[in-house]
């Protein structure tokens, strides 16, 4: 797979395969596992290991892959995973966010910092991933049009960084800016004299970024929640606002079914509208104007 994804993404799955599928599986012949291995695996990694159950649903994927493969290529009958049954879960953490209100009274403690406080209004008001806002360059922006391109991802590896293409191909974007961030960041990138047109404006660590969440939070009060959940924190302001799960995902570089299925415990319950608009199709507008009591009464 290593020509097929990034680098970091590479780095992940050899993680797993050989810190938690060698170590228990690896003297095994593929085509001799059973399910009950997989199962007496699965309790192994479990007892062994401490880990969340997001986790543990990625360890057992990756090897469920890997049986995949050898049953697509290799002629294995069966995939013994597939059968065993999954561990862990796909979400088990209620998504955290902040309120605009709380948002707006952390971003007064960073403000004696200007590239933390940028950053933060960057991610707050644009929804962007912390990738990407850590490569983002003064090109990046069209202060005519109050534009900004999102077609790039920096990382980290091995101690040097790493400029990539986005996460998934929906996550190259042009989003609009509101007025004022437009103003905040044309003024904040014309007081960097040395910065060049390519250079990344935003050289502040992920590390630094949670550091800084840390300090905010214990001078205001405000509840502690990730860099990522900033994010969150954008969603569920549009949500709030009024703006489809469609709206939403082209924004910020979502598949719209993921943005419905991940925040769906955040959209308003329509039925009851769904009720109304069902009685108006099928018995016309007089029966927005039933009595209380009536047998089409929503």
């Amino acid at each position: 797979m290593e020509h097929r994804i990034k680098e970091n993404t590479l780095m992940t799955k050899q993680n797993i395969f050989y810190h938690h599928i060698v170590p228990y599986l690896g003297e095994m012949k593929l085509d001799e596992i059973t399910p009950k291995d997989i199962i007496h695996w699965q309790d192994q990694v479990m007892k062994d290991n401490n880990y969340k159950q997001t986790y543990l649903k990625a360890i057992h994927n990756q090897l469920s892959a890997l049986f995949n493969y050898a049953v697509r290529f290799y002629g294995l009958k069966s995939n013994p995973a597939r059968l065993a049954g999954n561990m862990g879960i796909e979400e088990v953490d209620e998504t955290k966010f902040w309120t605009k209100e709380e948002y707006l009274t952390f971003s007064r403690a960073m403000m004696n910092k200007e590239e933390s406080y940028h950053a933060f209004e960057i991610l707050y008001w644009c929804g962007i991933r912390l990738g990407e806002l850590l490569a983002l360059t003064a090109e990046d922006f069209d202060f005519e049009k109050k534009t900004l391109r999102i077609n790039k991802s920096y990382q980290r590896i091995k101690g040097k960084d790493v400029i990539t293409t986005p996460k998934t191909r929906k996550s190259n974007r042009v989003l609009t800016l509101p007025d004022f961030l437009a103003e905040e960041m044309q003024d904040y990138i014309s007081r960097l004299p040395y910065l060049k047109v390519d250079d990344r404006i935003f050289t502040i660590t992920k590390s630094g970024l949670h550091h800084e969440i840390d300090r905010g939070c214990r001078e205001t009060g405000v509840k502690r929640i990730r860099v990522h959940d900033l994010r969150h924190s954008h969603v569920s302001m549009l949500i709030e606002m009024g703006f489809s799960a469609v709206d939403i995902a082209n924004r910020v570089g979502h598949e719209s079914v993921k943005v419905t299925y991940r925040y769906a415990h955040m959209f308003p319950n329509k039925d009851l509208m769904i009720t109304k608009k069902l009685n108006i199709s099928r018995n016309g507008e007089k029966d927005e104007q039933k009595e209380p009591g009536s047998k089409w009464e929503t």
